[in-house]
């Protein structure tokens, strides 16, 4: 165990919050419709082939496939204690483009909300909860072992009660985390009810996988291990390449260590025999400084063995989520940026809870991370901190994709459940999430699991941003120019002289020149995009031992200040839909370790909460359910996406 961390956490931690925040609600059965739960199951479905035999839409040069790696349903049991009715087939029903119904529900069960995207998904991992998975079904599968329990009782008839008690089984302490009742070993901790409830979510993601040639659609088996040690957030999303897995995921309650969740992964997932994972950690910003603590599971400084390790089972980290932003503080690298979607609290419980600021520290960011994983690898030849940047929903409606600001449906488990009584659909300080995106030759598992392995991935705050960048020492000045931006900078043929986002720069670079292409996302007849304000550019190097970050303007369009109409919340028709820049770095050292990624920021637009609190006057008496509105929460923002990193003298792990 790693005793550091075990003093710091108290193991009477209050009972709150290890999954995620909000009001309970009626808990939902979970037993799959017209099969009964057995111990005798299959864990994988054979469905077909993985991945076809070629697609229609296919392009060596690689496209942008927009997904959501982060997201819960019916078998999470903080989304099913809240009401969430949707399961796994459900999610990728909605994520394909398909109206789903939403809390609340009258009496005779029919949703009184529904929800559609606009514009489908191309991809989604569902990653349910592991720690839960067979107590849900236990409890809500009549003739189960456990089902007659006092703790299944409490579930049934008290399910806000329920909430709080079994999800502080997951902000124990780590040396003291475990199955409770009724998940004793006596029924094998509900292990027949998990196999059945697992078996549901490979199917689902089996059947929802499009492996014709029309490759529509891409649905990737997934799990969240979700350590909470006294509720900050050691979380990571476990994403299976192929529907070849392990026969249950591994949980918080198996192992409460990342190094344990990759020792169950190495050992119980291999290649040869078809199964291949990575985990992607998220939401470090409520971590309370422990997401990436340079220890292991001993408490002892990591080692070279530790960072090649880590660097390759994790290559990529969630920047932007429901829980806000987790990309760095004002004060650390002197960015005004950073205070976008920003929470003042470092844990799971503090910010469900909103009560006085915690101290926010700078170790829970990513650009420290990124920082620190310099000065870590001048030490032990590895960095491992090489992180490539996504961000996903964490939607507990069981909504991917549900990122859309004007039809926010609230994101159930971590927000509020919505009542019948009009009211804001979510504690005003969270946000509807972003999106994930991946270059890829085609929307296949195996070609966006090897984007996401190679850190070809960028991140967006929800909007549809497309953007490209290449980096070398020899990228032509005149791409912007171009009209083949992917061949002339160098990316293309045998012998590439640059690399994508993600990429490492030869160690024999002399300079270091960023060609940088966005686009804004044009959006919908009925919503339309914002034209982009600027693209930035973010370094952090090593200055002996010291590291330090510096952001840079690189391309500005028309500044527009604050200049949203309130009473339509239309974005301002000014700037550019594009932006572009050839940015060779000034002050770019051979014996400098450093990194560089790219903000590309919107024009100011609605927040989501602005349409709800138009009628609202916080000088009068404010309606019940909208107090939020007068909590000084912006109704403006500014939208973004953030590129994976490029870096330049570090090594990195081998890709398969």
């Amino acid at each position: 165990m790693r005793c550091s961390r075990t003093r710091r956490v108290a193991s009477g931690a209050v009972v709150l919050l290890g999954l995620a925040c909000g009001e309970a609600a009626e808990p939902v059965s979970v037993a799959a419709e017209d099969t009964a739960v057995t111990a005798d199951v299959a864990t994988v479905v054979d469905v077909g082939p993985e991945t076809p035999k070629g697609c229609i839409r296919r392009d060596p040069q690689r496209l942008p496939f927009f997904g959501d790696l982060h997201v819960h349903t019916a078998l999470s049991l903080d989304a099913n204690l809240q009401g969430t009715r949707l399961r796994p087939s459900d999610a990728y029903r909605f994520a394909r483009g398909e109206a789903v119904g939403l809390a609340p529900y009258d009496a005779e069960g029919r949703a009184r909300r529904t929800l559609q995207l606009e514009r489908p998904l191309d991809f989604v991992a569902v990653s349910d909860h592991a720690e839960f998975l067979g107590l849900v079904t236990t409890c809500l599968t009549p003739g189960l072992d456990g089902y007659d329990s006092a703790e299944c009782d409490m579930y049934r008839s008290q399910p806000d009660v329920a909430y709080f008690v079994l999800n502080g089984l997951t902000s124990a302490s780590q040396d003291s985390a475990g199955h409770g009742a009724p998940c004793v070993s006596g029924n094998e901790h509900c292990g027949a009810a998990a196999r059945s409830t697992w078996q549901e979510v490979v199917a689902a993601a089996e059947a929802a996988n499009d492996a014709s040639e029309e490759c529509a659609f891409t649905a990737f088996v997934a799990y969240e291990w979700s350590a909470s040690p006294g509720t900050r957030n050691l979380h990571r999303n476990v994403i299976f390449r192929t529907g070849e897995v392990p026969e249950l995921p591994f949980s918080y309650f198996d192992g409460t260590e990342e190094e344990a969740l990759w020792d169950a992964l190495e050992s119980g997932c291999r290649a040869e025999s078809g199964c291949e994972a990575l985990t992607i950690p998220h939401n470090s910003n409520l971590s309370a400084g422990l997401m990436f603590e340079p220890v292991d599971r001993e408490s002892r400084p990591i080692d070279a063995a530790y960072a090649e390790r880590r660097a390759r089972m994790e290559p990529l980290v969630e920047v932007f989520q429901h829980k806000g932003s987790s990309e760095c503080l004002p004060e650390l690298a002197a960015d005004e940026e950073c205070a976008f979607e920003r929470l003042p609290w470092n844990t799971l419980a503090s910010a469900a809870l909103a009560g006085p600021p915690d101290k926010v520290v700078a170790s829970d960011t990513v650009l420290d991370a990124l920082g620190q994983g310099l000065a870590l690898q001048r030490s032990l030849g590895m960095d491992p901190f090489q992180y490539g940047l996504v961000a996903s929903t964490d939607t507990h409606l069981a909504t991917p994709g549900a990122v859309d600001e004007q039809s926010y449906p609230g994101h159930g488990g971590a927000g509020n459940s919505p009542g019948v009584a009009a009211e804001l659909v979510d504690k005003v300080w969270f946000n509807p999430g972003g999106l994930a995106v991946l270059w890829a030759e085609e929307n296949t598992r195996d070609a966006l699991f090897a984007a996401m392995k190679r850190r070809e991935a960028y991140a967006t705050s929800g909007p549809r941003i497309v953007l490209r960048v290449a980096a070398g020492p020899d990228v032509p000045t005149g791409l912007c120019e171009s009209t083949d931006f992917f061949g002339e900078s160098g990316l293309g043929g045998d012998a590439p002289t640059a690399v994508p986002m993600g990429g490492v720069l030869p160690p024999e670079s002399k300079r270091l020149r960023l060609a940088i292409r966005a686009a804004m996302d044009p959006g919908t007849a009925a919503r339309p995009g914002a034209r982009l304000e600027r693209l930035q550019v973010v370094k952090g190097w090593l200055d002996g031992a010291a590291v330090k970050y510096q952001v840079f303007d690189v391309a500005v369009g028309e500044l527009v200040g604050n200049a949203v109409d309130p009473t339509t919340c239309r974005p301002a028709e000014v700037g550019p839909p594009e932006l572009c820049a050839v940015w060779e770095d000034p002050a770019f050292s051979a014996d400098a370790p450093a990194f560089w990624y790219v903000r590309v920021i919107e024009n100011p637009t609605c927040r989501w909460q602005a349409w709800g609190c138009r009628d609202v006057d916080c000088a009068g008496e404010v309606p019940k359910g909208f107090e939020g509105c007068c909590k000084g929460a912006p109704l403006t923002q500014r939208e973004r996406a953030w590129s994976s990193p490029v870096f330049f003298g570090i090594s990195p792990p081998a890709v398969q």
